[in-house]
């Protein structure tokens, strides 16, 4: 079967590659594969991909082996995406494609990296991951003869800007235009937006109990919790441990699936939606219900009081905030100390937006080596 027979068999509402809003620069399309797909396979190969190996989720890299970084982030963003896509027979190539890019432009040293590097860019416009991303796929990546970045579809691009400021939204054309009409972007990027908190919140909590700052005595605060732990102990009551604790977990993540789809089917129906377009023109469709939202709002709340504001979580951050600060100032005072692609003619913006592209293209790894390389007395 084909990948046009294929996309028959989806929603009136999905959004179809034979009606894309194309690329920046044409190509010939693919028999094979779908554009998104083809969007998907250039994103995996792409060495910001790769490089998300080695990025921070909570936890700095080197802490322990076995945390989530932003790979492995990625990746459970997209198989949640995939499952409410195929529960509202979406497009799951377009969706994988959003997940698996999403957070393509993050920083090393996860939110403690970005609040550093954007209060260094302050003078310059600041910084945004989500930003970052779209710039990377459409002008940092260099893997083509024929245009710079991945050249993707104009779906993948929008579903990677999640929000955008409108002083910024205006220098960005056509992807940028949903943020000054006032209008929505396709189901699979809303919904892959949720997606990615499903899978932080979950995965939040067990690296969270894996690193013993969190407890199951202090998670049983949260309803959710507690409700999905209690099943699992009358289910397994002699399990204990990471298998306890995994069991609760993907209890919950399915509790917020089933919910988010029929939530968003419910909303569809209220609103007649039945083309893209009216999924364009209507209020956001994709959410949880008034239950589910304030139960993911507790959560966040507590793991924000318990896990990221953790004085072990926070030590961690000042340190990072401090590399990466005193990277980009080095930099910016002595442009010659960066590799020769990154130096320009100029100390003012533009300057400062290639130092910003290369810090926020380094691992955890690399950006400590680099603040040895240029602060450390003797290197190691």
């Amino acid at each position: 079967m084909t990948w046009l027979q294929q996309e028959q068999h989806l929603a009136p509402y999905a959004a179809q590659g034979k009606t894309s809003r194309g690329r920046r620069h044409e190509e010939t399309s693919d028999p094979a594969r779908s554009p998104y797909a083809r969007d998907r396979d250039r994103i995996v190969h792409a060495t910001a991909f790769r490089r998300l190996e080695y990025k921070t989720q909570v936890f700095v890299n080197h802490e322990g082996d076995l945390f989530r970084t932003r790979l492995t982030h990625s990746m459970e963003v997209a198989q949640i995406s995939r499952a409410v896509a195929r529960n509202l027979r979406l497009n799951e190539d377009l969706i994988e494609a959003i997940a698996l890019s999403h957070d393509l432009g993050h920083t090393p040293f996860g939110h403690a990296g970005q609040d550093a590097l954007h209060a260094c860019m302050a003078d310059f416009g600041g910084f945004e991951h989500n930003l970052q991303s779209l710039r990377i796929v459409d002008v940092l990546e260099e893997r083509y003869g024929a245009f710079d970045g991945l050249n993707l579809t104009f779906e993948t691009r929008e579903g990677i800007l999640k929000h955008c400021a409108r002083n910024k939204a205006e220098l960005l054309g056509d992807v940028g235009q949903r943020f000054l009409e006032g209008t929505q972007p396709s189901l699979e990027a809303q919904l892959t937006n949720i997606a990615d908190a499903i899978a932080y919140s979950n995965h939040d909590i067990d690296d969270g109990l894996r690193s013993g700052i969190l407890s199951i005595d202090g998670m049983r605060q949260m309803g959710l919790f507690a409700v999905h732990h209690d099943d699992v102990r009358q289910r397994f009551p002699d399990l204990r441990g990471r298998r306890e604790v995994l069991e609760t977990v993907r209890r919950m993540i399915n509790a917020m699936v089933v919910d988010l789809t029929t939530t968003t089917a419910a909303q569809m129906a209220a609103h007649g939606v039945q083309t893209i377009d009216d999924v364009r023109a209507a209020p956001r469709l994709a959410q949880f219900s008034a239950e589910m939202h304030l139960e993911m709002q507790q959560l966040k709340k507590y793991l924000m009081d318990h896990l990221y504001r953790h004085y072990q979580v926070m030590r961690s951050g000042t340190k990072a905030k401090r590399i990466v600060t005193n990277l980009f100032d080095a930099f910016m005072d002595e442009p010659r100390l960066l590799p020769p692609d990154y130096v320009v003619d100029d100390r003012g913006p533009l300057q400062a937006v290639r130092i910003a592209d290369y810090i926020a293209g380094m691992t955890d790894r690399y950006a400590m080596k680099e603040h040895v390389r240029l602060f450390a007395a003797h290197e190691v």
